[in-house]
């Protein structure tokens, strides 16, 4: 079963920048897209960007497209996302994963709190 370890999240003000980054482990991360969630308290956990198996195609929620960057690195089994010009509304838990392993265990996840 894959498991996955986010890190990188924080308190940052509007306009700022973080860089998220995923540990994943247990299954060949190279053979898998991955994707980024994000969730709040009592919402439904929402897809954020996707990545392909290599890299080369990438597709973002509508909220985020121009601002949030995915990328990877096979070699090292890390999936990570580059957030510019953070707004209040991008507050909320975010977590990675790769698509069709439904017996994956979720991470905890890193908290992004945007806040003046």
């Amino acid at each position: 079963q894959g498991h996955y370890v986010e890190s990188g999240g924080g308190l940052v003000q509007p306009g700022g920048f973080l860089r998220l980054s995923c540990a994943a482990s247990g299954f060949t991360f190279s053979n898998y897209a991955m994707r980024w969630y994000r969730q709040a308290p009592g919402k439904e956990r929402e897809l954020v960007a996707g990545i392909s198996t290599f890299g080369d195609l990438k597709n973002y929620v509508d909220s985020v497209k121009g601002r949030f960057t995915i990328s990877r690195d096979n070699s090292k089994n890390m999936l990570y996302l580059e957030m510019n010009s953070l707004k209040l509304e991008d507050t909320d838990v975010y977590y990675c994963r790769a698509p069709g392993r439904p017996d994956d265990y979720w991470g905890q996840g890193t908290q992004v709190t945007v806040s003046s």
